[in-house]
């Protein structure tokens, strides 16, 4: 029998539902009581390395999940695949993460609920054993970090939090999931052709991330000279246009040496270079703004906070942001 790693991080998947209706954690967690559920799938190796709800996630606790993965590898060579539980609000952004810094040979995997353990219809031990299932798969190896819910397989890399409650929330917008989880088999149909990975050591830098609107103007851009920053994502309209009144701050960002990777607000398609007029992506690619290669804000951010501990060269930024 395959030996499995599960962290566990805390989020819904943690929590209960109380007399009022609030979902919350209670101080202990109920997955403690699912061991007898899961010693025929794998022989299970447990750890609480957080309690946190999924908002309370935070880059350098992401780091500690790495690391701490790392580790156990390091001191357990019967470890076959790991599973982390998490709560969904920030699991995309954990899993892309620990996608961008692990370089091991076994699946890792991580999952979550949508309903509490004592909700009707609550969905955390499933999608738990189906993310055990998924780790123990030789099927599973050379596919980067996974995300498992709700029977569908999906990369760290496209996957994204659709609805704020639906059980089916976790959709990959573009390419779908790359496998799925049936009754009696894992199952997969696509693979991932590259795997982006960087060795780090901390997590320093002040990354922003902005969203473009109608009628933005320089102010928002002006301010955040006034504070400390090392780089700054903005989801742009469209292919990668910004509102004219924009350009003029952006460019002064960036003539102060900060990095500004442009992602689209569009969950579909890929940001470009396309329009030439005041404010198309042709003018912003020519002040030097990197664009990205079809990431969505909150995992350019993630990516730019991982590559700035490695490089600050403009073109290496850009090159690592086509991947």
């Amino acid at each position: 029998m395959k030996t499995v790693l599960i962290l566990h991080t805390g989020g819904t998947i943690s929590m209960k539902e109380d007399t009022t209706g609030a979902v919350k954690p209670d101080g202990r967690n109920p997955l403690a009581d699912t061991a007898p559920s899961l010693e025929n799938l794998a022989t299970i190796i447990s750890e609480e390395i957080f309690y946190l709800p999924s908002p309370h996630m935070t880059p350098k606790d992401m780091l500690i999940i790495s690391n701490r993965i790392k580790e156990k590898i390091d001191e357990d060579n019967s470890i076959n695949g790991v599973v982390i539980t998490h709560g969904t609000d920030t699991l995309e952004e954990t899993a892309y993460f620990l996608d961008l810094t692990l370089d091991i040979d076994v699946p890792v995997v991580l999952t979550g609920a949508m309903r509490s353990s004592n909700e009707i219809g609550s969905d955390g031990l499933y999608n738990l054993i189906s993310a055990i299932r998924v780790a123990t798969s030789e099927k599973a190896r050379q596919k980067g970090v996974l995300v498992v819910m709700n029977d569908e397989i999906h990369t760290a890399k496209n996957v994204t939090k659709t609805h704020t409650s639906n059980v089916a929330t976790f959709q990959s917008p573009q390419y779908g999931p790359i496998g799925m989880v049936t009754k009696t088999d894992v199952t997969f149909h696509h693979t991932p052709n590259h795997l982006d990975v960087y060795s780090i050591s901390d997590v320093s830098k002040n990354v922003l991330l902005l969203k473009a609107y109608a009628g933005m103007d320089e102010q928002i851009f002006n301010a955040i000279q006034t504070i400390p920053i090392d780089g700054l994502v903005i989801e742009a309209l469209g292919q990668g246009n910004l509102p004219p009144t924009t350009v003029p701050a952006i460019g002064h960002l960036i003539q102060k040496g900060i990095p500004i990777v442009l992602v689209s607000r569009c969950f579909n398609g890929i940001a470009q270079d396309v329009y030439g007029y005041e404010g198309g992506g042709k003018q912003l690619k020519d002040l030097g703004v990197i664009f990205s290669n079809g990431l969505n804000g909150q995992k350019a951010r993630l990516k730019l906070l991982v590559a700035l501990e490695t490089t600050h060269d403009h073109d290496k930024l850009q090159y690592l942001f086509n991947q």
